[in-house]
């Protein structure tokens, strides 16, 4: 009865400590996103930083500093070139003015929809009514610029203390283990990294090339949807198609021509990129069917929110490489990683 009972109570216990571990977790979701998504942005760093430090002698941290004052410069640059005329074009498309003119000036489905802006536009909240929303979206900014720095930083520290995390790590697992303990992890980050890079490259060429599309065939507006277009590449699956459904949308407002042009302009650029670019640019960096990141998207958005969207491909691409490691037992080392930018595995093997 004494063994029994002590039995029933470390169960107990280990049940009670399993919950309050997942209730704590669940608290934390919010850092432990920012954490994961800075560990995405050290191994999209990683290479290059590794690369200065063998090829220049620059040490890691100027190295990181190197990166983050590129970024603030690339930043800096596209707001210099983008806001103002975004700004101009945002102004002109929410003038009453203008949409009244248009109003006038079309019939049927055309009409009803600029009216119904318009009549939206007008109600819009003005003067006092917008102090508390302009207060909100302050303190919500500053909130995002918050994380933004702290995701900055975690990645710079872990970029320094990844290799320790691994040594703890496969110090807890029996010997035999430990090579493949490590060779999992590099490949994870070096798939992380490759996926980062990648998207980076998909989402510039992107804009690029649909701006220079919209502008040429006519297209209002042809910037902010040419930018929306490249932005959303972040959001798998759902993101071109919504570029795509605003590009029709904004040339109905012009011409059935325009928008149709439009509409074909989107679906080929999102073919070259299916069959052209993704694969030489990309390959398998990630090896997720389109099923897989369809589901993967959709559950960590239900789970954990809109934000976690940008994290759902990263998060199944570990997921996956941890089932093919253990279930399958595919041997880590062996798993080709795609060179996007930089050679992944000679930079890996030089850190």
């Amino acid at each position: 009865m004494r063994a029994t009972a002590r039995q029933a109570f470390i169960a107990a216990v280990v049940f009670v400590a399993v919950i309050a571990l997942a209730l704590a977790l669940w608290k934390l979701r919010l850092l432990i996103a920012l954490l994961f998504l800075a560990f995405i942005v050290a191994a999209a760093m990683r290479p290059s930083v590794d690369a200065l430090r063998e090829r220049y002698r620059i040490p890691r941290g100027a190295g990181i500093l190197v990166h983050y004052a590129a970024l603030a410069g690339l930043f800096g640059l596209l707001l210099w070139l983008v806001v103002p005329r975004a700004i101009d074009q945002i102004q002109r498309a929410t003038s009453s003015e203008r949409l009244e003119s248009q109003a006038r000036q079309t019939t049927g489905v055309k009409h009803d929809l600029l009216v119904g802006l318009q009549n939206r536009l007008e109600d819009l909240p003005s003067g006092a009514q917008l102090v508390d929303p302009a207060l909100e979206l302050t303190v919500t900014a500053f909130e995002i610029f918050i994380g933004f720095f702290f995701v900055l930083a975690a990645a710079a520290y872990w970029i320094f203390e990844r290799d320790r995390a691994v040594d703890l790590v496969a110090s807890l697992v029996p010997r035999p283990r430990r090579r493949v303990l490590r060779d999992t992890w590099a490949l994870i980050d070096l798939k992380l990294g490759a996926y980062v890079r990648g998207q980076a490259l998909l989402i510039l060429l992107v804009a690029t090339t649909l701006s220079t599309i919209f502008w040429a065939i006519g297209m209002p507006f042809w910037l902010l949807i040419g930018v929306f277009a490249g932005v959303v590449e972040i959001v798998p699956v759902v993101g071109p198609l919504a570029a795509g459904a605003l590009a029709v949308g904004v040339g109905l407002t012009e011409s059935v021509t325009v928008a149709l042009a439009a509409g074909i302009a989107v679906l080929v650029v999102r073919l070259l990129e299916d069959y052209l670019v993704i694969p030489r640019v990309l390959g398998d960096a990630v090896g997720l069917s389109p099923l897989l990141v369809l589901t993967s998207v959709t559950g960590v958005a239900l789970l954990f929110g809109e934000f976690s969207v940008l994290l759902a491909i990263p998060i199944a691409a570990v997921i996956a490489t941890l089932v093919d490691v253990v279930v399958l037992d595919k041997d880590p080392a062996k798993e080709e990683v795609p060179t996007v930018i930089f050679a992944a595995k000679d930079a890996e093997t030089a850190g």
